[in-house]
């Protein structure tokens, strides 16, 4: 986190992924190139249910490319679990924005914890750029009053 973030309490969604079995190896254990995809799917979804679509914000020219990606397996997922992807944001962005991520199976068990740094980036000047407002007051609109 920089020393400029602010601290927010925690906007958080769920999203529900069952596992394929074209994502596990031979023991059914999927495999650690998937996690990336399911933090992207649970992003994807934590920006709509904030009330904008990643199509629209792209036609926009809002891009979003990956900065930092950060993994910890705690326990494998296999073939067939329902996986309940927790991501959260727990500071305003800035340039960035910082996600958190829990995976827990059906049995409410933590598996993995990631945490994925994205930078906004402006499409035609192909630079970073600040928050832009209409992301900014989607996320200010959602933080918890209580």
């Amino acid at each position: 986190m920089s020393k400029n973030s602010k601290l927010i309490k925690p906007i958080s969604t769920s999203s529900s992924i069952e596992v394929r079995y074209a994502e596990t190896d031979q023991m059914g254990v999927v495999h650690h190139a998937n996690y990336p995809v399911y933090f992207e799917q649970a992003r994807v979804d934590w920006l709509r249910k904030m009330g904008i679509h990643y199509q629209e914000m792209e036609d926009k020219g809002i891009f979003l490319p990956l900065s930092k990606l950060t993994i910890d397996y705690k326990k494998p997922a296999r073939f067939g679990n329902i996986l309940n992807v927790k991501t959260l944001l727990n500071t305003l962005p800035s340039a960035s924005i910082i996600f958190d991520y829990e995976i827990r199976n059906q049995n409410d068990e933590i598996l993995t914890l990631g945490q994925t740094v994205l930078v906004f980036v402006d499409h035609k000047t192909k630079r970073p750029m600040r928050c832009p407002q209409i992301i900014m007051d989607l996320i200010l609109k959602a933080i918890p009053k209580d």
